[in-house]
């Protein structure tokens, strides 16, 4: 295929992630992160909306592992305020909201939690300066 061709990929749909604990995992993406759930498919399969991208949760089936999976970034108006939020929720942070990258027209913060497979998870917040 060229990439005249006609085929042209849309946006992400879905991230799938592998977790030991199906129920455990629940808990955290929809309790202590607030994560909008959608459904369960049996046997053990959980799905959330993370702003119009699915979030597949499953267990480890063929070469994956629990804990090994990409970095997933959470797009936030206001890092410091998700940060506290979330901290008062019994989140655990790897390290608090800090500075990433200063470009002319934003700055790029970024902060770092792991949920209770030791997936890591970033906040990002973009914010206009000037």
């Amino acid at each position: 295929m060229t990439a005249d061709d006609g085929v042209r990929l849309g946006r992400i749909g879905q991230v799938a992630m592998t977790v030991r604990d199906l129920p455990g995992a629940v808990r955290f993406y929809r309790d202590a992160l607030g994560l909008p759930f959608l459904f369960e498919a049996p046997p053990a399969l959980a799905f959330f909306d993370c702003g119009g991208v699915r979030l597949m949760l499953s267990a480890p089936d063929g070469g994956g592992e629990a804990g090994k999976n990409s970095v997933l970034y959470f797009a936030v108006p206001d890092i410091r305020a998700a940060y506290d939020g979330l901290r008062g929720r019994g989140v655990v942070f790897v390290d608090e909201p800090h500075l990433i990258a200063r470009l002319p027209d934003r700055e790029v913060w970024m902060c770092f939690l792991r949920d209770p497979d030791e997936n890591l998870l970033g906040l990002m917040s973009e914010i206009p300066v000037g």
